[in-house]
């Protein structure tokens, strides 16, 4: 799928060498305008150096967060890009690695932040997110796709493509945990997002700091 935005999934080298069923590769290779680049400290990576450095670019972090441009609230739109190109650096990992990948790399912290409003909960059946309103990488792509063209910033000719390849990712993984014949057999099936309940005590806790500090928006996971 083509789009007018330029989509850098930064990917921490846990999920870039371990998650198996991660959605950051399946929305790399859903959008033609993007890339991958693995590490925790973006400092001296000469491509996304260069992206920032390049003055044809606007590159902005989706992190929300105090002081990020809600784009479910209209705060990006076509006039602030200048005719330049929009750059979407994504930290894909889980909040503690994303954390630890932007105090890492000034250069990603001195960034404009953009975030939006998830319009629905996580599809996610086989991972249970922090907390409501994190999303998978996949799914916060396709939240902002949609944002940005109702922003005139871009347009999201297939807005049902992520979804479907998000889908059919879950229900292969679905059918091999129903396999008793494979490794990964589950004798009890994965309950419904919409009926799982949030974490308590010592991991409640840090999701409450975590919700207060971060709140207001999606990062991809």
């Amino acid at each position: 799928m083509e789009t007018r935005t330029r989509f850098v999934f930064l990917m921490h080298p846990k999920e870039f060498k371990e998650e198996k069923a991660g959605t950051g590769r399946l929305t790399r290779l859903s959008l033609a305008n993007s890339e991958i680049h693995m590490g925790k400290d973006f400092t001296a990576d000469e491509s996304v150096v260069a992206l920032i450095a390049d003055p044809a670019n606007f590159p902005v972090l989706l992190y929300p967060g105090v002081g990020a441009r809600n784009l479910s609230h209209g705060e990006l739109v076509p006039a602030d890009l200048g005719g330049r190109r929009l750059v979407v650096f994504l930290l894909d990992a889980t909040w503690a690695g994303a954390r630890k990948m932007l105090r890492l790399s000034p250069n990603l912290q001195a960034l404009p932040r953009i975030m939006f409003t998830p319009t629905t909960k996580s599809r996610y059946v086989i991972k249970q997110q922090p907390q409501e309103g994190c999303l998978s990488t996949l799914e916060a792509v396709h939240e902002l796709l949609l944002n940005l063209e109702a922003s005139g910033l871009d347009q999201y000719p297939l807005p049902e493509q992520l979804l479907g390849v998000f889908q059919r990712m879950q229900n292969f993984q679905l059918q091999c945990a129903a396999d008793p014949n494979r490794g990964g057999y589950r004798r009890r099936p994965y309950s419904a997002p919409e009926d799982r309940v949030g974490p308590r005590g010592r991991s409640a806790r840090r999701q409450n700091v975590l919700k207060t500090s971060e709140s207001g928006g999606a990062r991809g996971g």
